[in-house]
């Protein structure tokens, strides 16, 4: 499915919904994704985005919450060891610039992370923006990820030559995963249980 970038499109079965970057694929389209999760990947670079409802952290608060989740991401990601993981900033984001008025609090984290695919040697840098909703009263978190990439090793196997193509979409931007975030909603408070 594609995106001309300025239409809500529907998550969760439409309990939630947000203005995605164009040029998107929807993964579930491609393999098995848990119901937990949307995954978009970019049509012709090797960026994706990945919103997911989690278990509600209620151990840590603030921008240690946001903090937790990258650190969860970067086990999951096998990107946890020394060196393999870095948070660069956390600023909070303010009520009056996002619609999920449900959120308690929300923040923006930036890092990086080397990560490498389908279980190769070869790591690739990833810059990683991650959305975090506070959700206390549905015992959910939710996150929005933004993975990157920033370095391709030329031994990964993202290392494809782009020559010969023509019209290729541009990269996505900060500024699109932003409006992401900024028009999430949700629609139906059902999709919780």
């Amino acid at each position: 499915m594609q995106s001309n970038g300025t239409d809500a499109h529907p998550l969760f079965g439409g309990a939630f919904s947000a203005v995605l970057p164009p040029g998107f694929r929807d993964v579930s389209e491609l393999r098995e994704i848990p119901d937990n999760q949307e995954v978009f990947a970019h049509s012709h670079t090797d960026q994706s985005i990945i919103v997911e409802l989690l278990e509600y952290q209620g151990h840590v608060t603030g921008r240690d919450a946001a903090r937790y989740h990258f650190e969860d991401v970067a086990c999951s990601n096998e990107a946890a060891g020394p060196g393999g993981s870095q948070v660069l900033s956390v600023e909070p984001l303010p009520a009056a610039q996002t619609s999920l008025q449900e959120s308690e609090s929300a923040w923006l984290l930036h890092g990086t992370q080397l990560v490498s695919k389908f279980n190769e040697e070869a790591e690739n840098a990833v810059s990683l923006y991650l959305g975090l909703f506070r959700l206390p009263q549905y015992s959910t978190d939710a996150l929005v990820t933004f993975n990157d990439p920033v370095t391709i090793n030329p031994l990964s196997s993202s290392a494809v030559s782009e020559s010969g193509q023509d019209a290729v979409p541009s990269p996505w931007s900060l500024e699109q995963f932003r409006l992401l975030l900024q028009t999430l909603r949700l629609l139906n408070p059902d999709v919780f249980g």
